[in-house]
């Protein structure tokens, strides 16, 4: 098993801390976001990281993990920085936005599922958004399900009678059958898909939870992994304040 980390965003929102410093390095108590990431990785066996970088990608000085240099950050959004890394799609693979910290009993859960596509959710997802002013609960990811598959994933979705509703946590696993489904619809959105793509402006602009809801409407098994545990995004400066009090 191999983990994928999106640390190529730029990360505005935080202000002066990023201008000239990735996001995924901005300190927390003491520990880089992505050293975070990665120790959670190691502690539940994943040995192959791979990191890919945009923005000031010298910054980056992490023992033991492999690079993937996305030199067209600026021509794209999170999907097709994901793809910079479409090689490592073989087996098993965890994908992990660069702003998220989960405790390892959340990545436990995750690295034990089976299912091809599964995407980490929290159906006790409304506390995290309590005094988070800057970044409210309309910003989250949301995710509908029903009969334990994921029917409908984008922001600002209302609860459905006879679903659950969930957030997603930025973190997915794919098996080697879900890794070749998403670089089968990827190639075949990228050579013939023109105009918006769900949330998205266009194919070029889109984010991983666009593509997930194209597997969706695909007719893909998208299953939810619920998760438990302690875990935080860092969007904003008032969510940094949030994760230096929850992870020491």
């Amino acid at each position: 098993m191999k983990a994928i980390i999106l640390s190529a965003g730029s990360g505005s929102r935080l202000g002066d801390l990023t201008k000239e410093l990735p996001k995924s390095l901005v300190d927390v108590n003491g520990k880089p976001i992505i050293q975070r990431q990665i120790e959670t990785f190691r502690n539940n066996g994943i040995k192959e990281i791979i990191v890919i970088v945009g923005p000031n990608k010298e910054k980056f000085q992490l023992n033991d993990v492999e690079y993937v240099i996305d030199k067209n950050f600026h021509e794209h959004e999170q999907l097709g920085s994901l793809m910079k890394a479409s090689k490592h799609f073989q087996n098993d693979i965890i994908i992990s936005f660069g702003d998220v910290i989960v405790d390892n009993n959340i990545m436990k859960q995750v690295v034990e599922s089976t299912y091809d596509i599964g995407v980490a959710i929290d159906l006790k997802w409304e506390k995290n958004y309590e005094n988070r002013t800057q970044h409210p609960g309309s910003q989250a990811d949301l995710a509908l399900i029903k009969s334990n598959k994921l029917t409908k994933i984008k922001k600002n979705l209302d609860f459905v009678e006879n679903h659950q509703l969930g957030e997603f946590l930025g973190i997915m696993k794919l098996s080697d059958i879900g890794s070749k489904k998403f670089l089968d619809a990827f190639d075949r959105l990228n050579s013939l898909h023109e105009g918006k793509f769900h949330d998205a402006s266009s194919f070029q602009k889109s984010y991983l939870t666009d593509m997930i809801q194209e597997l969706i409407d695909q007719g893909e098994e998208i299953t939810p992994i619920f998760v438990h545990g302690k875990w935080c995004e860092i969007d904003t400066l008032q969510d940094l304040e949030n994760a230096r009090k929850k992870f020491n």
